[in-house]
């Protein structure tokens, strides 16, 4: 079977993720994670925007949500990693949660630290829900633990040790 690499890529550039509010948000990555606020954009609303040459609106046309009103941050989380926040106004019959790491579309983003135990009681002084315990697997030098962001929102810290 031949390889077929997508042309040009090069890396990630960012990371998406849906939240409630998204000045708590931005407050939350930047005040307890460290991230740097870039820019906004918005709001975006569908009914104001043209629509597409066969009929669709802007919104159905680009990131698939007909009728949506939302409104983007984008932030610097750490060198290598943006992390754009959505918040969506419409449609109101949007899921009021995440999936879980078992459903379709489930997903978390893992940040890599230098000290595991000092990241995650940081987390913690700060009142951010950590997952119960640390998953190891010795022999590859690895731990992680799984800590939730208000909102639901899936993450883990992962530390190697050679």
């Amino acid at each position: 079977m031949s390889k077929h690499p997508l042309p040009g890529l090069t890396r990630v550039d960012h990371v998406g993720l849906t939240v409630p509010d998204l000045d708590a948000a931005v407050s939350f990555y930047t005040e307890t994670l460290g991230a740097t606020e870039l820019f906004r954009l918005g709001p975006f609303d569908a009914k104001e925007l043209p629509r597409m040459a066969d009929g669709r609106d802007w919104t159905e046309a680009h990131i698939n949500v007909p009728g949506a009103r939302l409104s983007i941050a984008m932030l610097q989380l750490c060198a290598n990693l943006r992390l754009e926040l959505f918040r969506y106004e419409l449609p109101q019959d949007a899921r009021t949660t995440p999936p879980r790491n078992c459903d379709i579309g489930g997903h978390h983003l893992a940040l890599k630290v230098s000290d595991l135990d000092a990241a995650v009681a940081h987390l913690r002084s700060r009142g951010v829900r950590v997952m119960d315990g640390c998953i190891a697997v010795p022999r590859m030098g690895l731990r992680a633990h799984y800590f939730l962001d208000p909102w639901g929102n899936q993450l883990e810290l992962v530390e190697y040790k050679d």
